[in-house]
């Protein structure tokens, strides 16, 4: 290959490489402004709200919940222990958020003995990455969660060594499960941000949707793991993926 073949290669490349950033920032800027734009209707909490109770994973958590204070507050016996492990899921949830973005949602499909092994929560992440406004792909899909909700209970109540406490974990799971929920979806929802909290959290997640799908993994707060993990740098430093919307594609 000549200089010249070299030279044109390279202006290829930057030219693509431009081009992806400019892509970004457009869909970044028109998905933003769908939400905050003047121009739009504004959408309510209550709306929002309203509409998050559509969906089949906030139910399916929300009985979960109450099934677990029902028993809990008939089982009685409360001690200070009972709060030991919910304060710890609290602390720790961050980064169980970081671990299970990074680990199982953006799991690459691998082939193992002829085959492949892949998962709902895998396949429909890709297909929100794909589609960030297809609010469905917003929640846990459904059958996924039916497999969680049957699984956790079954280990808190060998996990802990009297009911009440299991009872509390299985209790603060839930809470912590339907808090992710509405948090997810009201990213992804029409409704305007308010509060300097709320933006962050808000921005935080749009930029790994539209910036780049290697930083920015934690979903109801911003800065916390992702500091701690190092998955949260100045924007301006990060180059923009091209394969934000389609995860695992080679650049």
């Amino acid at each position: 290959m000549t200089g010249s073949d070299n030279a044109a290669a390279g202006r290829a490349a930057r030219d693509r490489r431009a081009a992806a950033e400019r892509a970004a920032r457009d869909r970044l800027a028109a998905d933003e402004s769908a939400a905050t734009g003047p121009t739009r209707t504004a959408v309510t909490l209550a709306q929002t709200f309203r509409r998050f109770w559509r969906h089949p994973s906030p139910w399916m958590i929300l009985t979960v919940l109450a099934a677990a204070l029902a028993l809990r507050i008939a089982e009685g016996g409360w001690t200070p222990a009972d709060l030991r492990a919910p304060a710890l899921l609290v602390a720790l949830f961050p980064a169980l958020e970081w671990v299970v973005h990074v680990f199982v949602l953006h799991w690459r499909p691998r082939r193992v003995a002829g085959l492949t092994i892949d998962t709902e929560l895998a396949r429909d992440h890709r297909r929100h990455h794909a589609d960030p406004r297809d609010i469905p792909l917003v929640f846990i899909p459904w059958r996924s969660l039916a497999v969680v909700i049957a699984v956790y209970p079954a280990v808190a109540l060998l996990a802990f060594p009297r009911l009440g406490e299991a009872l509390t974990f299985i209790l603060a799971v839930a809470a912590v499960g339907l808090l992710y929920e509405w948090t997810h979806y009201a990213i992804h929802s029409d409704y305007r941000p308010r509060g300097r909290l709320y933006r962050a959290v808000w921005r935080n997640h749009r930029l790994h949707h539209y910036k780049n799908e290697h930083y920015w993994f934690t979903v109801t707060t911003a800065g916390t793991a992702d500091r701690l993990l190092r998955t949260y740098p100045d924007p301006a430093t990060v180059p923009t993926s091209a394969t934000a919307r389609n995860l695992h594609a080679a650049a």
